[in-house]
C-alpha cells in the first residue's frame, strides 16, 4: 500500500544513478559460498552494517564471498529474491505483505528498524508535536500516502478532514517557503536535509503514536529457508557484527559509505546525521536483550493490527524467527 510513497522519498534521496553497483565482501582464500545481497535502494549510510562486514571480512571469515546489490526505481527487491538470484532482500513489511498476497512466497526473517521511519516534519516555529496538532494544518505529502496518514489519525482517533493533504514532491522546500505547515516523510532524510541547510526543524516519529510497521525488513523465500539455511544464517552473523559495530561509531559508518562509493553524491555530515538519527529506530531495549535484528510476538501482533489498517491481511506466519535464534544462541 506505501510503495508510491517509499518511491517518492527514494528519488529525492537520488543524488546519482552512476553509483557502484556492487561490492565484493572481501576476496576469500577458499572456495567461499557466492552470495548476492539485495538492498532496497541507493547505496548510503543506510545499510552501513552492511558496508561494515563486507569491509571487515565479517561475511568471508564465515565462508559467504557477498556482492551487496543496489536499488533503485528500475531495481526493485523483490524479483530477485523470488528468482534466486538474490538469497536475500531488504524489504519492508507492507511491501512483503503485498507480494505474500500476490503469490510471492517470501518470509520475514529478520528486522533491521524496529520503529517505522516515517514522521510529520515541521518547522520549530510551528511544531506538531501529537497527531492532534495535524487538525487545520496543511501536510505535503504523496497522494499515494493517504491511507497512512488515515491509519495514524484511526490510531489516535483524528479526523482526517480537519486535515488539508497539499500534494507535493519529496522535497522539503514547500514547507520552508512556507506551502505546507509539515510534511510526511522519513526520519532519516528531509529532516536531515533541512539541518544541513540551517533550518530548525522538528519531527513527530508515528511509530510514537501507534503506528507499528516494521521497516528494512530481511526477506528470504520458504525454498532458501529450507534449502539454503546455513548461507542464510551465516548472512545473518556478518549482518549482526556489521551493525553492532555500526552502533558503537556512527560516524565511521558514515565516512565508510561516502569512501566506498564516492560516485553516489553522498555528503559526509549529512551521511553523519542520518547514521546518527537512524540509531534510535534500530537500537531498542529488545535488541539489546536479544540481538539485532530481533522481533517477538507482541511486535508481530502490532504489525498485523498496522497492516490491517492499511487494508493488507496477514497472519503471524509471515514472520520466521528461527534463523534469528540460531544467529544470537
Amino acid at each position: 500500500m506505501t510503495q508510491p510513497a517509499h518511491l517518492t522519498r527514494r528519488f529525492f534521496l537520488q543524488t546519482s544513478a552512476t553509483g557502484v553497483a556492487t561490492v565484493a565482501a572481501g576476496v576469500p582464500a577458499f572456495a567461499a559460498t557466492s552470495v548476492n545481497f539485495q538492498l532496497s535502494w541507493l547505496h548510503s549510510v543506510q545499510f552501513g552494517g552492511s558496508y561494515i562486514a563486507a569491509d571487515k571480512g565479517y561475511w568471508s571469515d564465515l565462508g559467504l564471498d557477498v556482492s551487496l546489490s543496489q536499488g533503485g526505481p528500475n531495481a526493485p527487491v523483490e524479483p530477485p529474491v523470488v528468482s534466486g538470484t538474490a538469497l536475500v532482500g531488504i524489504s519492508a513489511a507492507d511491501y512483503t505483505a503485498a507480494a505474500v498476497a500476490q503469490g510471492a512466497p517470501f518470509k520475514i526473517i529478520a528486522v533491521a528498524m524496529q520503529k517505522n521511519p516515517f514522521a510529520i516534519a515541521s518547522l520549530a516555529g510551528n511544531p506538531v508535536n501529537t497527531p492532534a496538532d495535524l487538525v487545520g494544518k496543511r501536510i505535503g505529502m504523496a497522494v499515494a500516502n493517504t491511507p497512512v496518514l488515515q491509519a495514524l489519525c484511526t490510531l489516535n482517533n483524528i479526523d482526517i478532514n480537519g486535515i488539508e493533504i497539499v500534494p507535493t514532491q519529496y522535497d522539503p522546500a514547500p514547507l520552508v517557503s512556507g506551502q505546507v505547515d509539515c510534511l510526511l516523510c522519513w526520519e532519516t532524510d528531509l529532516p536531515v536535509a533541512m539541518t544541513v541547510q540551517g533550518v530548525d526543524n522538528t519531527t513527530m516519529l508515528m511509530a510514537d503514536h501507534g503506528y507499528a510497521l516494521h521497516s528494512q525488513t530481511y526477506i528470504a523465500t520458504e525454498d532458501a529457508l529450507a534449502n539454503r539455511r546455513a548461507d542464510l544464517v551465516a548472512l545473518l552473523k556478518g549482518e549482526v557484527m556489521g551493525w553492532n559495530d555500526y552502533f558503537a561509531d556512527t560516524d565511521a559508518a558514515a565516512a565508510l559509505a561516502v569512501d566506498m562509493f564516492p560516485d553516489a553524491g553522498l555528503d559526509l555530515e549529512a551521511q553523519k546525521l542520518q547514521a546518527a538519527r537512524q540509531v534510535p529506530l534500530m537500537f531498542s531495549d529488545l535488541t539489546a536483550e536479544n540481538g539485532f535484528g530481533w522481533f517477538t510476538d507482541e511486535t508481530v501482533a502490532s504489525n498485523i493490527e498496522t497492516l490491517a489498517l492499511l487494508g493488507q491481511d496477514v497472519s503471524a506466519d509471515l514472520w520466521d524467527r528461527s534463523l534469528l535464534e540460531e544467529v544470537h544462541g
